[in-house]
């Protein structure tokens, strides 16, 4: 089949959702398909800028290319995956969460606007509307479904994506510090590790792996790693490589992951494929799909106290760390995730 992925690009980020769309592509092409992903730009400020790309999204014509058929869209992203195509099938990232779960949060910026009301009832009444057109209605994670379902009762199947090169992933004797591998945002919380740190007994190492969402952000974290006297604690290792990423895994004691609600997060897979437990919160959405208490790691509640207690645990109980370890990757492997799975079922 002659297929297009519907997606969208913020220009300058780069994330977990532009590698789904890249790998995905690839692998449909893989089983013979003829591929192409159609990124449209993304600009969420102002809000009502979002009330255009919708209208862009549904102004899009994806039914023939060069005189050729386009068998199928495959959507994605808010609002790509709005455009019309009479066989498109959606595997939702996610929605656009400030007109949902995060309209009154903190670090959302909808609610602030004189007309983020109107926007966000667009926003609602458009999915509610124009998702039921597709034929079939995946999601990348449970989480991602109930939200789907809770606010605009619309029933999907999760279906998970492997991380980037799975097979590549390895494990080696642990070293003294935990890993944090994430993109530097609020909603990742990196703030709220460090402030665990602080408390901690023993002498934890976390090392950061991931590019601020914005200059001030990187600025923040590290004044606060001053603030707090954990310069000789933590290393900021900036964007890293896939390669270096796995290296950082393998030999890592446990990793971090503490997320405000994630869709899915590529972390706690990449973490179970390398045998090491994670440390998430209670809040933290997808990976509480992964992560078994005290079977392959530890879910705590989301304040230092709580974090500070799970780091000295591991930290000082290494063997029940390893032990953790190897239960996620067995984990891993009884979940059946795979990539032969979701180009099976989005090109069914």
């Amino acid at each position: 089949m002659k297929m297009l992925i519907a997606t969208v690009q913020v220009p300058f980020v780069r994330g977990g959702a532009e590698i789904l769309a890249e790998t995905l592509c690839e692998r449909l092409r893989d089983a013979g398909h003829t591929v192409e992903i159609v990124a449209l730009p993304f600009r969420s400020h102002p809000p009502e800028r979002l009330l255009d790309q919708m209208l862009a999204s549904r102004l899009f014509d994806l039914s023939d290319s060069c005189g050729e058929t386009v068998d199928r869209v495959i959507g994605l992203k808010f609002p790509a995956y709005l455009v019309p195509h009479p066989n498109k099938v959606l595997w939702l990232v996610h929605q656009h969460r400030q007109a949902y779960d995060l309209w009154a949060d903190p670090q959302g910026d909808l609610l602030k606007s004189p007309n983020g009301a109107a926007v966000r009832d667009a926003i609602r009444h458009a999915d509610c509307e124009l998702i039921p057109e597709c034929k079939a209605v995946y999601t990348i994670a449970r989480n991602v479904s109930h939200r789907l379902q809770k606010f605009n009762g619309i029933d999907s199947t999760p279906l998970y994506p492997p991380p980037l090169d799975a097979d590549q992933f390895y494990t080696a004797p642990a070293e003294d510090y935990l890993f944090f591998p994430s993109r530097l945002a609020p909603m990742k919380r990196q703030a709220l590790v460090l402030e665990a740190l602080a408390l901690t007994r023993e002498p934890v190492r976390i090392r950061f792996a991931g590019a601020p969402d914005a200059a001030h952000i990187q600025t923040q974290l590290v004044n606060q790693t001053a603030d707090l006297r954990l310069q000789d604690r933590v290393t900021w290792l900036g964007r890293i490589s896939e390669a270096e990423k796995r290296d950082q895994y393998a030999h890592c004691l446990g990793v971090v992951f503490p997320p405000i609600d994630e869709d899915y997060g590529y972390v706690t897979p990449e973490a179970m494929l390398a045998s090491k437990p994670v440390i998430t919160c209670t809040d933290s959405g997808g990976s509480l799909e992964f992560v078994r208490h005290r079977e392959t790691g530890l879910i705590v509640e989301s304040n230092p106290q709580a974090l500070a207690a799970a780091f000295d645990e591991i930290w000082s109980s290494r063997q029940l760390a390893h032990d953790w370890g190897g239960a996620a990757r067995e984990r891993y492997v009884d979940m059946g995730i795979g990539w032969d799975q979701v180009v099976e079922r989005l090109a069914a």
